[in-house]
């Protein structure tokens, strides 16, 4: 199923639905059984659980399920796609969250670059993909020294991790010059069908997490993107006058 399709569905779920249905467990157990058979529970359980798992636990999930997560070539619209791409800069690029790896392949095919994929589990025919190099990490602690490269992306992650602000600080760590992020549209209920602990319905959602007035904000399709120059943002917070203390 492509994207636009699941955008409807989605939709319809979560904006025609009454609340009060939207969140029952009976309701909601009827169309999870349909769709993911006797590993419904793990999805039904997942959000009230995640908080509390340890990282390999949290990984088992993903392994687990991996057969019924919705199997299409990326999460990202296309025009998403066309913008974070043309949003990189430098020779140097990180994509956390890497997935089945068609953003990574498309960066370094129309830019010419090596690029770097992670993500906590990485299927075995993408280890020979041109220019791109993968390798098994947690977004929560990046196995890499500040400022390593040129522009540090993640796309449709940061819904899906335990703890964001920890996660948002990682990006910002090793990104030497850009930060583009894409997070999916979405309200928040208890019961999603995917593996979502963070929800952002409104470009005001990225805001209150960024903090950022120097960065860009932008829907794009049921997709929200977020880009900022850190080169610039640290360059002009190491600016400003400091209080004399007392």
């Amino acid at each position: 199923m492509n994207r636009n399709f699941t955008n409807k569905v989605n939709w319809v779920f979560d904006n025609l639905i009454p609340p009060v249905i939207r969140d029952s467990s009976l309701f909601m157990s009827i169309w999870f059984w349909m769709l993911f058979g006797s590993k419904r529970r793990y999805f039904m359980e997942f959000k009230g659980k995640a908080p509390f798992l340890t990282k390999e636990e949290f990984a088992a999930y993903y392994r687990i399920l991996a057969d019924k997560h919705i199997q299409r070539e990326t999460d990202l619209t296309l025009n998403a796609v066309d913008r974070v791409v043309a949003g990189i800069t430098g020779e140097s690029v990180l994509d956390v969250g890497s997935g089945r790896g068609f953003l990574v392949k498309k960066i370094a095919e129309q830019h010419g670059i090596k690029v770097v994929g992670i993500d906590i589990c990485i299927p075995d025919h993408l280890l020979d993909t041109p220019l791109v190099s993968f390798q098994v990490g947690d977004i929560e602690n990046l196995p890499f020294p500040d400022n390593s490269f040129d522009t540090v992306v993640c796309c449709h992650t940061l819904e899906h991790v335990q703890n964001l602000e920890l996660s948002v600080a990682e990006l910002r760590r090793v990104a030497k010059k850009r930060l583009i992020v894409v997070v999916p549209r979405q309200r928040e209920y208890k019961y999603t069908f995917d593996l979502h602990l963070h929800f952002f319905p409104y470009e005001s959602s990225l805001k209150k997490v960024f903090r950022s007035e120097r960065a860009e904000y932008a829907t794009i399709d049921n997709d929200l993107l977020y880009i900022e120059d850190v080169d610039k943002v640290r360059a002009a917070t190491s600016s400003y006058p400091c209080e004399a203390g007392n």
